[in-house]
């Protein structure tokens, strides 16, 4: 399908800028509705944002208003009638699959009429590549023996209680039966971990060929912001800006910002944005610039003239960073300006009120910035569409916080571009990598692969990160070997961010169903098998559609369902579509224009629409109300329930029968900011807890919920261990805690130490080294990435996830509910890491502060009642020690966090100078040399009087 002009919407002088009061002169457009679009002659005539009017209802139903409804149904059928009249013809191909076939990735289907291409057209898109066995089975093996040994070790604490300490012992002995049981879900889904491979010039051949119009698939891509003033609009605008540079084709590729806030302060930013894109769009594709956010770029300590070979390079990028730095200076007089909102609130241009001065009560506005034909670079070129769009808010409504912005942002770009495939991205995470589509679609148009793929997830990098990575924001354990260990089972989690979707997966329907040929058997077929086979099979197909759509996991639509519908002979055509479309409209929402829009298979919107239909459309479908008595939030679009919202989203696919991908291409597709300062980062890791703890207590349990469905058995446990590691914090808090007590008490969990005991706990340690050295060996991650991420296990479990367990209990027994704080994206203005020194008092701090300092002191306490003791308890004092120090050694860059500056005395010179200066400070008291040793009368013999 073709896609709407802007044209009309846009024009190429300046917007309306960020001011209190101006005097001006406005006009109502003659091209748009009068109650919807206002254009403003100020500036040349940029057209003010096209907003609903605050009069109307928020429940208006624009009903079929250019007879899309059923003209696109029965299009639809038209179309199914005709692939099912094509698929008769063709013959199909099957590539040569890997090892272990039944996998749906192992091979890719080519239809015989495309013998035009040559063969390497023909290949597949993607190469999913196994671990070496030389490093994936050694590791196996250490994991089985790990878990017998572990299944030992545990009989062995469980038959050998403490009298004298039995409290300790059995509140230890829970303890670790939960850490093992932690493990397991943790450890087995990494069973299978995969990589993949990509070939570009493959798609290129196939969809992409030189001199002819590019049959690559539409990409809506989705930023969203909140908080201009945490999100700071220069962060956004180089994500916009790397958005707009990609490498692919201008018609295919269309952002939309959702600015949730409805700040007047983003969508002046937005403006200029969009001025600059002009001048940066074509530099960095003349250039083949990397990476194409201006701020990066410039920033990056590189040898920028590497493989360039054009002489004007030089002037050009002098004059673009002269622009760019100018650019900069206008966004920060934006800010400036926008830290002193007047009383009135803010005015536009136009005299008129900014709609958005009241954030909880405003209608929604759309502004297309640029749009095909209606936005031309420097050099005369199209470019990418950019929309801004803040949706309706008004008072008594739910609005679900960033899952309700996403969900807007899906129905807005299905009406006015429909693109089948979404990215979305956080505003702080730009494209490092120019051709991050192209390398999604490699698996996304995959002619069989492509069919099954909800998602494709890349890994977060991030920039601006200490080398030592002390709080580990990179969370390289999680990105390069959880993910990579899903990818062999069904695919990654959702985590927010860098991810491609499927369009149909969003919208809550069932993958296709992949039927599996077998050839029969030479005794079924002497014996007649396959016969009584095939009248099995259809006695179960006609059981599965009389039982259809009865677990709730299951959607409510399926793409196979639909097309039985319409193509049965029991049914009347027009009757079914009447019903058909009755249903749809009930799932979706009452928007015959979004509706028809879903059941276009390869997107677009029709090419008889004109922009000011399709605007007034868009307005209406991110009204308040337009969710009630659908299935969104429930099963369609983002899933409303939690904070994570990713994690629930991701789940309800994969329960569904849907794979996704994890994508690892050398060049980091996407690179972001994470939060370095330790309170921020604590806060960040409170809000991923919380989340799960409400999914934890939620129907969406993946404890109990989607049997019915096609979730593999290592999937599920991946999602329970995502769903639980919170509660992990209560037994890690007590184990923590112990060392401590029994310093104190001079009491220990474990009887006496025999020679098995000793064999048992020295065995279950090699065993954690060996697998943590087995795992980096296949991932990569390095030793000290894999020891930071030990230390904020425990950093994190005493402190965030302990909050977030106490938060998600009063939510769901007191309903008392929590606000999350929006993760601060600062940049670093003030020197290299200056943030990370930032010292930010929470009561997140607490609980670990506690622990650091009780163990501290029952060091101390311990060592002093050796001393008083005799050379007999140093044995036992050992054993405690141990514990004791594990505790203060993976609380180490949390110390460090609470001693401040680099610049200061070493964090371990303090420690070590307060233990020692205690222990001998308790030695000196004990020998007490230069006092001298009277010995008086003894009273038991004299009495007092003596």
């Amino acid at each position: 399908m073709g896609q709407p002009e802007y044209d009309k919407e846009v024009s190429h002088n300046h917007l309306p800028r960020l001011t209190s009061r101006q005097e001006t002169s406005g006009e109502f457009s003659a091209a748009s509705p009068e109650r919807l679009s206002v254009s403003s002659t100020i500036g040349g005539g940029k057209r003010l944002p096209y907003s609903s009017d605050i009069n109307q209802s928020p429940h208006r139903r624009i009903s079929d208003p250019v007879g899309l409804g059923n003209v696109a149904w029965k299009e639809r059928v038209d179309g199914w009638k005709m692939k099912q009249e094509k698929n008769n013809g063709p013959v199909s191909t099957q590539a040569a699959s890997e090892r272990g076939g039944g996998d749906i990735d192992a091979s890719t289907d080519i239809l015989a009429d495309e013998a035009l291409l040559n063969d390497e057209a023909r290949q597949p898109l993607s190469r999913k590549v196994s671990i070496p066995s030389s490093r994936i089975n050694p590791y196996r093996m250490v994991i089985m023996l790990r878990l017998v040994i572990l299944c030992l070790f545990l009989h062995y604490r469980i038959t050998n209680p403490v009298p004298n300490a039995f409290t300790l012992w059995l509140i230890s002995v829970i303890c670790e039966i939960w850490f093992a049981v932690s493990w397991i879900l943790d450890q087995f889904p990494k069973w299978f971990p995969v990589n993949r491979e990509t070939y570009l010039d493959r798609l290129a051949l196939r969809y992409d060929r030189e001199g002819e119009p590019s049959q690559l698939a539409a990409v809506d891509i989705f930023v969203s912001t909140v908080d201009p003033l945490k999100e700071p609009p220069l962060v956004t605008a180089n994500t916009v800006l790397s958005i707009l540079a990609v490498d692919y084709p201008v018609d295919k590729v269309s952002c939309y910002v959702s600015d949730d806030g409805a700040a007047m302060l983003s969508f002046e930013a937005l403006a200029e944005t969009s001025e600059f894109a002009r001048k940066w769009v074509p530099f960095c594709k003349k250039y083949s610039i990397e990476p194409r956010a201006p701020e990066w770029y410039f920033a990056a300590k590189i040898d920028y003239l590497k493989d360039k070979v054009q002489t004007s390079f030089v002037k050009d990028r002098r004059a673009m960073k002269r622009e760019y730095e100018e650019f900069k200076i206008r966004i920060n007089a934006l800010v400036s300006k926008a830290l002193k909102c007047p009383e009135e609130g803010w005015v536009m241009q136009d005299g008129t009120p900014w709609p958005g001065n009241n954030t909880r009560d405003h209608p929604g506005m759309i502004q297309v910035f640029l749009g095909q034909n209606g936005g031309l670079d420097a050099e005369g070129n199209e470019l990418p569409r950019l929309v801004y769009v803040s949706r309706e808010k008004r008072p008594g409504f739910q609005h679900h916080k960033k899952a309700g912005a996403m969900n807007a942002l899906v129905r807005v770009a299905a009406v006015l571009t429909n693109g089948p495939f979404i990215l979305n991205l956080d505003c702080d995470h730009y494209i490092n990598n120019s051709k991050a589509l192209r390398e999604a679609m490699c698996f996304l148009m995959d002619p069989n692969l492509g069919k099954q793929v909800c998602y494709v997830q890349f890994p977060q990098r991030f920039d601006g990160i200490d080398k030592n990575d002390r709080y580990a924001n990179r969370n390289t354990v999680f990105f390069d070997i959880n993910l990579r260990g899903l990818d062999g089972i069904q695919g990654p989690v959702y985590v927010g961010t860098g991810c491609v979707f499927n369009r149909t997966a969003l919208y809550g329907y069932e993958p296709p169903i992949k039927v599996k040929h077998k050839k029969p058997s030479l005794l079924s077929k002497l014996c007649g098998g396959s016969r009584k086979k095939n009248s099995k099979s259809k006695k179960d197909a006609e059981k599965s559609k009389s039982g259809r759509h009865t677990d709730s996991t299951v959607p409510v639509f399926n793409l196979d369902d639909i097309e039985e519908g319409v193509e049965g002979a029991g049914f009347d055509d027009e009757k079914a579509l009447l019903m058909s479309q009755m249903s749809l409209e009930k799932r979706f929402g009452m928007s015959a224009v979004f509706v028809a829009s879903t059941l276009m298979e390869n997107g677009g919107v029709p090419p008889t629409e004109t922009p000011e239909n399709l605007l007034k459309e868009a307005i209406h479908v991110i009204s308040c109300g337009y969710e009630d008595k659908s299935d969104w939030g429930m099963e369609i679009g983002w899933i409303y329930g939690s904070v994570t919202e990713d994690i629930l989203t991701g789940f309800k696919m994969h329960a569904r029968g849907w794979r996704s991908i994890y994508c690892m291409p050398k060049l980091p597709a996407f690179k972001g900011s994470a939060p370095i300062n330790l309170s921020d980062r604590l806060n960040q890791v409170l809000r991923w807890a919380l989340g799960s703890v409400e999914i934890l207590f939620s129907r969406h349990c993946p404890i109990w919920y989607g049997y019915s469905g096609r979730l593999k058995f290592l999937e599920r446990f991946a999602y329970v261990n995502t769903t639980i590691y919170p509660l992990t914090s209560v037994p890690l808090l007590l184990y923590c805690t112990l060392p401590a007590v029994c310093l104190f008490t001079n009491q220990f969990i474990i009887p006496q130490i025999s020679n098995i005991a000793s064999i048992w706990f020295l065995s279950l340690f090699l065993s954690i080294f060996a697998t943590g050295i087995l795992e980096m060996r296949w991932s990569g991650v390095g030793i000290d990435e894999w020891w930071r991420n030990e230390q904020f296990w425990v950093i994190g479990g005493v402190s965030a996830h302990l909050f977030a367990v106490f938060q998600g209990l009063l939510k769901v027994l007191a309903g008392i509910d929590t606000n999350f704080t929006v993760t601060s994206k600062a940049s670093d203005e003030d020197g290299d890491f200056a943030e990370l020194y930032l010292f930010k008092w929470t009561t997140l701090l607490i609980p670990p502060t506690t622990l650091l300092i009780v163990n501290l002191v029952g060091v101390v306490a311990g060592f002093s009642y050796a001393i008083n003791s005799g050379y007999q308890a140093w044995g036992p004092l050992f054993g405690k020690l141990f514990f004791a120090f594990w505790v203060i050694v993976h609380l180490y860059p949390f110390l460090k966090g609470l001693m401040g500056r680099q610049n200061r005395t070493p964090t371990i010179v303090v420690v070590w100078s307060v233990l020692l200066a205690s222990i001998f400070s308790l030695l000196w008291v004990r020998i007490d040399p230069f006092t001298k040793k009277v010995t008086g009368p003894d009273i038991l013999e004299c009495g007092i009087n003596c």
